[in-house]
């Protein structure tokens, strides 16, 4: 099992990098972050946490294709490896719906896993020959290269896929893994292995060897209420990007989430807070004290299958930063670190 955290960089950037050098120290195997246009620059971030580091992995998880070209992201994960000395990674998807809404695109038109699929494959080329040229769909090259060039002699690319099942099927069949991100049930991990295996079958791979992720929404104390708030503070804010199919997989009704969605959607994420039942909370996301959150993982994630635990952990800031919202009592950045690796990392190993 690897354990790695994801951040949404909307902290002063002293502490987004004395946060990495912990992980780092602790031993996480990356940290991750979302690459949107709501949060500081994750490339920025890492390129100034790479000499801060050494051993620590990096990359987005994920990076929208709808809104960064691929072969930019390319450029940046190649640039990224060298900068790390071979520590870079990165994860593909079509990107956030609320996010792409607030650009005045329907993602539901961007045929999604369509424009991902030749997404993959010209990141992939990019990375791996330094050079393009393509006639596709979306995108179209002739002799396009760059002096970009990773030091991994292979740097995984990954997809995110939340809906499925031909995401999950098409990640098993050509990326080096998925991250299934938002999602807590046994029943919708179980789904996600499952599909993610059909498809590596059909094409001769073995799903084992991928990296298949579980990122969770994630808050860790002393004080269970506390943490508890701490998450239920930002499930509405998640959740906005989860496709219906999804919810019921994670035993929510998406008429639950209709009032809460829409305040999210006009930026009152305090407001969504104030709509999102505990009870609701509690199924979207993991949280409490290290008991608490070790039994749901045992019984709801770890046992479905999947090898890669991503921690997407709120703090008390991040809260502020989104709503507003002043809650007591919600461990630090650091002070969660700190717990998973002590009490977390040892029970699941």
């Amino acid at each position: 099992m690897r354990f790695s955290f994801v951040m949404l960089p909307n902290y002063p950037v002293d502490e987004t990098l004395a946060s990495i050098e912990l992980a780092d120290q602790l031993g996480f195997h990356a940290c991750y972050a979302a690459d949107e246009t709501w949060h500081k620059d994750l490339w920025l971030l890492f390129a100034a946490a790479a000499a801060r580091t050494s051993r620590i992995r990096f990359g987005p998880s994920l990076s929208a294709v709808t809104l960064r070209e691929p072969t930019m992201i390319a450029q940046a994960t190649a640039t990224l490896d060298e900068l790390t000395g071979g520590r870079a990674e990165c994860v593909l998807g079509s990107g956030n719906f609320g996010l792409l809404a607030q650009y005045g695109i329907d993602w539901a038109r961007t045929k999604p896993l369509s424009r991902v699929v030749e997404a993959h494959h010209v990141v992939r080329t990019m990375l791996d020959e330094g050079a393009i040229t393509h006639d596709g769909e979306f995108h179209r090259y002739q002799g396009l290269f760059t002096f970009a060039r990773p030091v991994q002699p292979r740097v995984p690319v990954k997809l995110g896929a939340m809906r499925g099942p031909r995401s999950f099927q098409v990640a098993g069949e050509i990326s080096d893994g998925v991250h299934h991100a938002l999602s807590y049930t046994r029943r919708a991990y179980e789904y996600m292995v499952d599909n993610v295996g059909i498809g590596a079958r059909r094409a001769g791979r073995d799903a084992a060897t991928l990296d298949l992720g579980a990122w969770i929404v994630f808050a860790v104390g002393r004080d269970s209420a506390a943490a508890k708030n701490a998450a239920r503070a930002m499930v509405g804010l998640y959740a906005s990007s989860m496709p219906a199919e999804q919810l019921e997989r994670n035993d929510v009704d998406p008429a639950e989430l209709t009032g809460i969605i829409a305040a999210v959607g006009e930026g009152r994420v305090d407001r969504a807070y104030e709509l999102t039942p505990p009870e609701l909370a509690d199924r979207l996301s993991v949280a409490g004290t290290p008991e608490e959150c070790l039994a749901k993982l045992r019984t709801q994630i770890v046992p479905a299958g999947v090898n890669h635990l991503i921690f997407a952990i709120t703090d008390a800031a991040l809260v502020k930063a989104f709503s507003g919202v002043e809650l007591d009592g919600v461990a630090t950045m650091a002070e969660q670190l700190r717990l998973i690796h002590d009490e977390i990392m040892p029970a699941l190993r």
